[in-house]
């Protein structure tokens, strides 16, 4: 059977500092630290010991260094891929979301909402965004590696669920899957139906430890 570990990055600064995230390399806070050391021991328990493991992780700041924590963990080194990074929101990263709230232009309710363009210039429309996950997604399923462990970014985590169970991307737009930060969403293939489950999105039992 084939499994895979999807994480989203704990506790980063531009969350405590009200910023707009994105492509912005905020780093992780004391907290997110802390929450890194736990999803790391999580996914220790839930991987076989004797299991080969490989790890692939957005390449900002606060997914590398929860990559890291993980790393630690497995005794691997992880597999840095820049197309698992969240949306990027152009010339709002970094600055206040009240910011980014006053120029943002909400996608309409019908027509075409994954090539919408949200008024902040250089900001990603939603088809470029996915099409990048879509594509290192592919690759990373194209490994015969039977576990498997992604660490990215909570808007992004949509898009690598919705690829792993192919859905189209022009089926995308109206997608939106929730996974709190410093989440574990666990992925799964079995080995004769060849059916893609998702067996569980966004747990956080975890971070109660």
């Amino acid at each position: 059977m084939r499994s895979i570990h999807v994480v989203t990055h704990p506790e980063a600064s531009h969350h405590v500092e009200g910023l707009v995230g994105g492509w912005h390399d905020s780093h992780l806070t004391p907290a997110g630290l802390r929450e890194a050391a736990l999803l790391a021991r999580a996914l220790r328990t839930e991987i076989p010991e004797d299991a080969e493991v490989e790890l692939i992780s957005s390449d900002l700041l606060r997914t590398r260094r929860t990559a890291e924590e993980i790393a630690g963990v497995f005794g691997v080194e992880p597999v840095l891929d820049r197309r698992l990074r969240e949306k990027s929101y152009g010339e709002a990263e970094g600055k206040p979301q009240a910011w980014l709230d006053k120029r943002f232009v909400a996608p309409p309710a019908a027509g075409d909402r994954m090539g919408h363009d949200e008024g902040v210039p250089g900001a990603e429309t939603k088809a470029e965004f996915a099409g990048r996950v879509y594509a290192a997604m592919d690759e990373i399923l194209q490994r015969p590696c039977a576990h498997q462990i992604i660490v990215t970014h909570g808007f992004a985590l949509t898009f690598v669920v919705a690829a792993w169970i192919r859905m189209p991307i022009e089926s995308l737009g109206y997608v939106n899957l929730r996974a709190p930060s410093g989440s574990i969403t666990h992925l799964s293939e079995d080995d004769f139906f060849h059916n893609r489950r998702l067996d569980r999105l966004g747990d956080t039992r975890h971070l109660d430890g």
